[in-house]
């Protein structure tokens, strides 16, 4: 800092006091010391301008121990004031007294840090939840609906889909033993479709329960029996007087059977792998139309606000 700068305007010699006016005009008019020794050499005259030298002397000295003072406490607050900055903090003013925290904060005093309850998305539901249970399982169903489409490819292999139909009377499109085994553990409906390809012939059944136990226990019972065949829209009649290859299994609430054959009436044997393949395709296609309709149901229920 240079001081002295932004006081009044001062000529050479200090500032304009009312002795300084008198002798600035004097050196103007005579020369810069004829005046000074004319009156000093008068006798019994005071030295005049001996007498404003000092005073200007005074003055100027008087005037520099101000500017230093005002310097110095200038100095002095802003070091007063750096130093609290410091100690405050700039981002963290000081709270009012008897001022306490917000709470789920931590304080400046080492208070308890936040704690937010931890929270955790349900789990999407189990397609299979919907399936096993009729309390759950409450989209429509119907022959069409699980079966639909005049054709299907399994495999690489297209087959052409025949008659379709669904009925309460479930023993009634039965043979043998599985009308009774039906009944016993509460079939509900039961939901067939007849699909061909080259001479042979596959009629597979959806049997429908309340719960997974009764399923289950329908496809275990049965022993003897199986589906009566369901012939036309293009497929001619199979498997009522010869041997054919059929398959029980369940899943959730649902059983599910085939039974497979040659549309000539040829007898099938475990030779005939053509039998086998089709009826194995069509029992895997009825079992991922079920898995389907559970996996629709869950989807439905995932997206239902909470």
């Amino acid at each position: 800092m240079s001081f002295g700068q932004g006081g009044p305007a001062h000529g050479p010699g200090g500032p304009q006091g009312p002795w300084d006016g008198a002798h600035q005009g004097q050196h103007g008019q005579h020369g810069q010391h004829g005046q000074h020794q004319g009156l000093a050499n008068a006798p019994g005259t005071p030295d005049w301008a001996a007498m404003a030298d000092a005073s200007a002397t005074d003055n100027r000295r008087k005037r520099l121990l101000v500017v230093l003072g005002a310097a110095l406490a200038t100095l002095a607050v802003g070091a007063a004031v750096a130093v609290a900055i410091v100690t405050t903090g700039e981002d963290s003013p000081a709270a009012a007294p008897g001022a306490t925290a917000p709470s789920g904060y931590a304080s400046e005093s080492g208070g308890p840090a936040p704690s937010f309850a931890a929270t955790t998305p349900p789990p999407p539901p189990n397609p299979k939840d919907f399936v096993s249970s009729a309390a759950k399982d409450k989209a429509p169903i119907s022959a069409e609906s699980l079966f639909p489409g005049p054709e299907v490819t399994l495999g690489g292999t297209v087959y052409r889909r025949g008659a379709t139909g669904s009925t309460t009377a479930c023993a009634g499109v039965t043979r043998g033993d599985l009308g009774e085994v039906l009944t016993r553990n509460g079939c509900t409906r039961l939901m067939r479709a007849t699909y061909g390809k080259d001479g042979i012939a596959v009629t597979v059944g959806v049997a429908l329960f309340d719960t997974e136990a009764q399923a289950t226990r329908a496809k275990d019972q049965t022993d003897q029996g199986n589906l009566l065949s369901l012939s036309g829209a293009g497929v001619s009649g199979f498997c009522n007087t010869t041997i054919c290859r059929t398959t029980a299994n369940s899943y959730g609430r649902y059983a599910y059977f085939t039974v497979a054959g040659h549309t000539s009436g040829k007898n099938v044997t475990p030779q005939d792998r053509p039998v086998y393949r089709t009826g194995d395709d069509l029992a895997e296609f009825a079992f991922r139309q079920i898995i389907r309709r559970g996996e629709a149901q869950a989807a439905a229920a995932a997206e239902q606000p909470l």
